[in-house]
């Protein structure tokens, strides 16, 4: 049976796709009748031509991976042009015709609207289909935009030939699942679209949405890999959304992103309120882009005590950020954000190098400055380079200076990771775990780096006292000590969570209960005044 290619069987002109072994994988019919191809896969070159030489020809032909065109005989009386594609991606276009094509189907034109991975359409050609609906006077469109869930991974641990291969798998389950009037399109990367010309009800829109979801979240066989990913579908309809055929992929777009939003491995239908989210959102955006030219970050100290010897050890730098109409920003709503934009790098090293500047004026040289570090500043070698240069120009020196990193740091690159915490260790600056307990971390990343510290995340310190949350502390005070590591608590805030903390074991304290954070201009005042908590109790 011809594996079709459903938005090209309506043209007259043969089409088909090959593969690098010059294997038919997908053909519409005109391109099967041509050639008297009853079934998938064919070779082409087995194609039965009344001359030797023109199937030498042929074969030659197709060595050369660029574009080129053939003229052959195959049979009396009866020629066949054949338009062959650039390779791209280890296929290429191949388009047959009686003569040249007509100018109304110009093999160009057809070859430039064409993925040859999937055998779907491209953006140019959606941008085609709008064209014809715009000059039918259409009134009723649909757009489904799929976006596949962990693909990137797939590429990054497989390859990209079996991703390659993942993808054809994919658009096959995305053309059993839809009908033969539907365009269907691969925007680039993992993102497919379903552009459905007539009128259709949300609700059989969602039906479809969701067979989608289910079909390319079962498993796939690729290569003897079985793959799992999942999907997630951004919905919008013409009707009641827009009057404009252009707005539909854009409406699909800011569904599919509060469906990932969501969880992903689900559907979303666009209405009307996600635009001013989106406008909001890029407004937020841009300020966040242009706070750190304005001078809108300060930071803000937390202090750090000893529970033996009952005195300031440091302080804790935290990032605010103070915006002239929106107020107080919670480092919770932009971190991530920064993270996502890029932003994240030109503000983690402004944050190291004022911490640096403020920790150096210190009149107490014993006081030391934690910095909370985001993975994503570690993403090369530049954080090795900002750690030193901060080190270097403040004259801070380097044993005062400790880096607050997440357990989510290990996910990713483990040996380039380890490499670069290595780095900085060398240059004499501490390094501790943050939130520890709540994240990815192995036990075996405590054994093979020497971290000055486990800090203790405070949903522990601030459970509901019971067995089980006292065992998990103590647990965690217990595997700091037999390993030699500081153990710091955060998010104290009453006198029993500070006393238990104390008879526990626990080397260091954090929290509202100590004090909050500060302005630097207040730390001098503070330490003057600071009274130990225990004494303070008493």
């Amino acid at each position: 049976m011809i594996d079709s290619v459903p938005q090209l069987e309506a043209l007259a002109t043969g089409i088909a796709i090959i593969d690098g072994d010059n294997v038919i994988v997908h053909a519409n019919t005109a391109f099967a009748r041509r050639l008297n191809v009853d079934a998938l896969p064919y070779r082409l070159t087995d194609t039965d031509l009344p001359e030797a030489r023109s199937r030498d020809l042929l074969e030659w032909q197709l060595r050369d991976i660029g574009e080129s065109a053939l003229t052959v005989a195959i049979a009396p009386g009866r020629s066949l042009t054949f338009y062959i594609g650039a390779q791209r991606e280890g296929q290429r276009l191949i388009i047959a015709a009686s003569g040249w094509p007509h100018r109304d189907e110009s093999t160009r034109d057809l070859a430039a609207q064409l993925d040859p991975l999937t055998g779907f359409g491209n953006r140019l050609m959606y941008a085609e289909r709008l064209r014809e609906f715009e000059a039918m006077g259409a009134k009723a469109a649909a757009v489904l935009i799929i976006d596949l869930d962990h693909f990137k991974q797939v590429n990054d641990t497989l390859g990209h030939g079996t991703g390659d291969e993942l993808l054809g798998l994919v658009a096959q389950r995305i053309r059993a699942s839809t009908r033969g009037n539907d365009t269907l399109i691969r925007l680039g990367g993992d993102e497919f679209v379903v552009l459905i010309p007539e009128e259709k009800h949300c609700e059989g829109l969602e039906a479809l949405a969701s067979r989608l979801v289910n079909l390319l979240g079962r498993p796939f066989l690729v290569n003897g890999h079985q793959i799992n990913i999942g999907a997630s579908i951004g919905v919008a309809t013409l009707v009641g959304d827009s009057d404009q055929l252009q707005d539909l992929l854009r409406h699909a777009d800011l569904a599919l992103y509060e469906a990932k939003h969501h969880g992903r491995a689900g559907h979303y239908v666009f209405q009307s309120s996600l635009e001013q989210r989106a406008f909001d959102r890029r407004e937020f955006e841009v300020d966040l882009r242009r706070a750190l030219g304005l001078r809108q970050f300060t930071l803000h100290y937390q202090p750090q005590t000893s529970l033996v010897e009952r005195r300031v050890t440091g302080f804790e730098a935290l990032i605010r950020w103070q915006h002239p109409t929106r107020g107080q920003v919670s480092p919770m709503d932009f971190i991530p954000l920064a993270e996502e934009l890029g932003e994240i790098a030109s503000i983690g090293r402004w944050v190291i190098r004022s911490a640096c500047e403020q920790a150096a004026s210190w009149k107490d040289e014993r006081l030391g400055v934690a910095v909370n570090v985001s993975p994503a500043q570690f993403v090369d070698d530049t954080i090795i380079h900002v750690v030193s240069d901060a080190l270097e120009n403040s004259g801070l020196a380097p044993e005062r200076l400790e880096l607050e990193i997440t357990e989510g740091l290990f996910l990713e690159e483990s040996d380039a990771i380890m490499r670069r915490l290595w780095a900085i260790k060398e240059l004499g600056v501490a390094i501790a775990i943050d939130d520890f307990g709540t994240g990815y971390a192995s036990l075996g990343y405590l054994n093979s780096f020497p971290f000055s510290k486990i800090k203790i995340d405070k949903s522990f310190i601030q459970a509901k006292p019971s067995p089980r949350a006292n065992a998990l502390v103590s647990g965690i005070l217990a595997m700091g000590s037999n390993l030699r590591m500081a153990t710091i608590a955060e998010g104290i805030e009453t006198l029993e969570q500070y006393t238990q903390l104390e008879a526990d074991g626990c080397n260091l304290a954090q929290g509202y209960y100590i004090a909050r954070p500060m302005p630097a201009d207040q730390i001098a005042g503070f330490l003057e005044r600071f009274c130990p908590p225990a004494a303070r109790a008493s």
